[in-house]
């Protein structure tokens, strides 16, 4: 009975996977992947931690790429990179790609849907790629913060300016048929740490108007998709979870209080903050127990070519252990086709996004 509850959801879809390699090989992991597993879709590097290339070459070389990886899917792929432009950029200007600038430069300048980050998104969707991992909605409430303030990867400290900017970004990507994922839930512009590297409280340095922005693209109808933080903030969960693996910040907050119900999509599940208290199998299970949709892992920072297949797994035992429900994990797939289906009505003229 159970088994043939799992030949019947496509669980592979639940996941996004980074993978080594700048072309699709015949003998490559990732094409058993794609159509065997049936991922739900793919994360894209320019260059590995090391400073190795993994992905990204070229403007002409990463159309092969994707072409290849679209063709391979038996169903509609989302090919994700994160282009927030500046720092996080992973299309460069160094490799032929258009030059972007940082969140903190657009935040400077007044709001233009038809500016710079068109021109971006259009060059995404030239080259394959329908979902860009940004915005960064976060709030620069400290200017020092190691992972956003410092890196400009933040609009401003005012809500008002990032509601703005952040909604002509959105727009902007929308016109070109690209979704985007407002991040990182629910706040991460306060943290005085990096969760890559490891444990991140931001307890005492949160504000409740963090959430401001991610309030009201949701109600604009802007919010494609939301990407978790992996921050501890026990004014928010007191039992001290990250947020992504955290049901009264996913569940309780964001789609209950908030009103979302888009995909949510953790954040890398290889970064330190998780990683370095979790096992992968333990970390899969909390955040879909949490309601995460789509599990981001980035093969970047670890290598784990068998990540899906773990992934499914961890999945089928909650089944097993009647933690986890059919109708919960329909729910997260049907999001998720959902989301691709508005990215197909956007590239063939359809929907434009805007409010």
């Amino acid at each position: 009975m159970v088994e043939s509850v799992f030949e019947r959801l496509p669980l592979g879809q639940m996941f996004m996977v980074g993978f080594d390699g700048c072309r699709l090989e015949e003998d490559h992991p990732l094409r058993e992947v794609i159509e065997r597993q049936r991922v739900g879709g793919v994360i894209l590097f320019d260059r590995n931690v090391d400073g190795r290339r993994q992905n990204i070459r070229s403007p002409a070389q990463l159309k092969g790429l994707t072409a290849s990886l679209h063709d391979l899917s038996p169903a509609p792929l989302l090919v994700a990179v994160d282009q927030e432009g500046g720092r996080v950029c992973r299309l460069k200007e160094r490799d032929g790609f258009l030059p972007s600038c940082t969140a903190a430069e657009l935040g400077r300048h007044e709001a233009d849907p038809h500016g710079p980050v068109l021109a971006m998104a259009r060059e995404l969707r030239e080259m394959g790629i329908n979902l860009n991992l940004a915005p960064v909605v976060d709030l620069d409430i400290y200017p020092e913060n190691p992972i956003i303030g410092r890196h400009g990867r933040s609009f401003g400290a005012d809500p008002d300016l990032v509601v703005a900017q952040a909604r002509a970004f959105i727009q902007a990507h929308h016109r070109a048929g690209i979704a985007c994922a407002l991040k990182h839930f629910p706040g991460h512009g306060s943290s005085r740490g990096d969760t890559h590297l490891g444990f991140v409280d931001v307890t005492d340095t949160w504000q409740e108007k963090e959430l401001e922005p991610f309030a009201r693209l949701i109600d604009h109808g802007l919010a494609d998709c939301v990407m978790t933080a992996h921050v501890v903030n026990r004014q928010l969960d007191p039992d001290g979870l990250p947020a992504t693996l955290s049901p009264p910040v996913l569940t309780g907050l964001l789609r209950q209080r908030l009103g979302f119900d888009g995909v949510i999509i953790s954040d890398d599940l290889q970064m330190g903050a998780i990683s370095g208290q979790w096992s992968y199998r333990e970390a899969v299970q909390r955040a879909v127990l949490a309601g995460v949709d789509l599990l981001i892992v980035g093969n970047n920072l670890i290598r784990q070519p068998d990540a899906v297949a773990e992934g499914i797994l961890a999945i089928e035992e909650l089944f097993d252990r009647g933690r986890l429900d059919v109708a919960r994990i329909s729910r997260s797939l049907e999001r998720i086709e959902k989301l691709k289906k508005n990215i197909q009505e956007r590239v063939h003229g359809g929907k434009t996004g805007n409010p």
